[in-house]
């Protein structure tokens, strides 16, 4: 959708029938949303199967909430293509039509992601001069957060799409951390410039061509230390980080929790902590972050984790409503197609 655009105006759509805890966290998500948040929710699942929902959570049906019917769920182990072939009335191809008709913004869903992936780059489409979208999550640091992308989208990438991911992470960090020249790094295994694969040599050279405020080469310690506010990686490399620092902060709360629970001394100890504890559990929880936007398609698309609750689901339609209001698929589009057209001058220049 075009023009200028407020909260109030927004409209969501929400997959409620993907993730684990669909659709009963999905619609407490969505009404949670309804109440905090201005804009409409446009609640996409079986029309019983949702009012079903709402009587046993003794909960009436919000204004800002519609319901839309879908027939058909894409489950976990359907694949990718199911909403373009087998299920063209599932939730989650509905959602991604609700956008490409102008009837939404952008959709959230928590359920199979590599479904959510193909219905948005194919129903939706890309931006104008994005060759491939990317995955963009949100992790902790010590000194605030870092944006990583890809995270999963790709597995193989060119140099020339890793320069279009940190286009893409830096006007989507620009909105999230509110800093006007996102630090951009470029994952590999060592500071230096010449350090790494063919990959990341060459895309270091283009990189340099962005205008972005790029700062050169990360390491993985990087990703954690606050040194960058975006890293750029292939989407294998990316994913990997990701699921290895989920796995990290899940091995360190659950030990703590072990650890400060052997004796009676540390048990009062924990108690009198408990507050720090609860923020650091604040600042590792996925759900605050609410989902993965889908960078480089028409519109938006915020990909949920499957576990995910009703905060995260509501933290979700946050997100969604904030890249709305924002139009970070238009700045991502304009930035790429400045880039091309200088690409285009030099080339012209050179060959004069």
């Amino acid at each position: 959708m075009t023009g200028e655009r407020t909260a109030a105006a927004t409209r969501i759509a929400l997959d409620a029938m993907g993730g684990d805890h669909a659709p009963r966290e999905i619609v407490k998500g969505a009404l949670l949303a309804a109440a905090d948040h201005p804009g409409e929710i446009l609640l996409v699942g079986k029309e019983e199967v949702l009012r079903a929902e709402l009587i046993a959570l003794e909960a009436s049906l919000p204004s800002n909430v519609t319901l839309v019917d879908a027939r058909e769920v894409v489950e976990m182990d359907d694949t990718a293509v199911a909403p373009l072939r087998r299920k063209r009335n599932s939730s989650i191809r509905i959602c991604a039509n609700l956008v490409a008709e102008g009837r939404a913004d952008a959709f959230v869903s928590a359920g199979n992601t590599g479904a959510a992936w193909t219905s948005a780059r194919v129903v939706m489409g890309m931006i104008e001069g994005v060759e491939r979208p990317a995955l963009a999550a949100i992790l902790p640091n010590q000194k605030g957060h870092t944006l990583l992308l890809d995270v999963g989208a790709n597995v193989d990438s060119k140099p020339n799409n890793l320069r279009e991911f940190a286009v893409m992470g830096h006007f989507y960090a620009q909105m999230v951390f509110g800093i006007a020249e996102p630090r951009v790094g470029l994952l590999s295994i060592g500071e230096e410039e010449g350090k790494g694969n063919e990959l990341t040599k060459e895309t270091y050279r283009v990189m340099r061509e962005t205008g972005l405020n790029f700062i050169g080469n990360a390491e993985g310690r990087d990703v954690f230390n606050g040194n960058c506010d975006v890293v750029v990686a292939d989407g294998f490399t990316g994913n990997v980080v990701l699921k290895a620092g989920e796995a990290l902060g899940e091995f360190v709360s659950r030990t703590l929790r072990e650890e400060l629970t052997k004796s009676f001394t540390r048990r009062i100890g924990a108690f009198l902590s408990r507050s720090a504890f609860d923020g650091l559990k604040k600042r590792m929880d996925y759900s605050e972050y609410g989902g993965a936007p889908l960078l480089g398609v028409k519109g938006g698309c915020i990909v949920c984790h499957g576990r995910s609750n009703a905060k995260a689901i509501k933290n979700a339609i946050r997100v969604a409503r904030d890249f709305a209001v924002n139009q970070i698929d238009t700045k991502i589009r304009t930035k790429i197609q400045d880039l091309h057209t200088r690409e285009h001058d030099s080339a012209a220049l050179a060959g004069n």
